[in-house]
């Protein structure tokens, strides 16, 4: 009982797609996955908070579940410092999803994806690199 009353809910998201949009990744893994772009919402506070970007995922068009993209505002500071440049949030986002793709490839099962994906300051390099930001 105490537990759910002092129990912090978590923040509304915002940046909610008008009209979803049912989209396929073929990960190396072997699976298909189906997802949806639920929106993001603030995590945390101060130097470990940042913004979760929330997906609806599924490998089989049947059993639906979230899944959490931890980006964090130290991997984003950091990057910003080394670069001397803000990244948009359209490119927060782009991370955010590149990231999920390499759990889609990275994970070996599907019950996998239903933990949390964090963004490491290695990983917005790398990704930032990729896409040639």
């Amino acid at each position: 009982m105490f537990k759910s009353f002092f129990s912090k809910k978590p923040a509304a998201l915002s940046g909610t797609p008008a009209v979803r949009r049912l989209k396929t990744y073929s990960a190396q893994s072997g699976y298909a996955y189906q997802y949806f772009y639920e929106g993001h919402r603030p995590f945390g506070s101060g130097s470990a908070g940042g913004t979760e970007f929330v997906f609806s995922v599924s490998a089989d068009r049947k059993s639906w579940h979230f899944a959490g993209v931890l980006l964090g505002d130290g991997a984003i500071h950091a990057w910003q410092a080394a670069h001397r440049r803000e990244l948009s949030s359209t490119e927060r986002y782009a991370i955010a999803k590149m990231s999920l793709f390499q759990a889609f490839d990275d994970r070996p099962s599907p019950e996998r994806m239903q933990d949390e994906v964090r963004v490491r300051t290695a990983d917005v390099e790398a990704i930032i690199e990729s896409l040639g930001l």
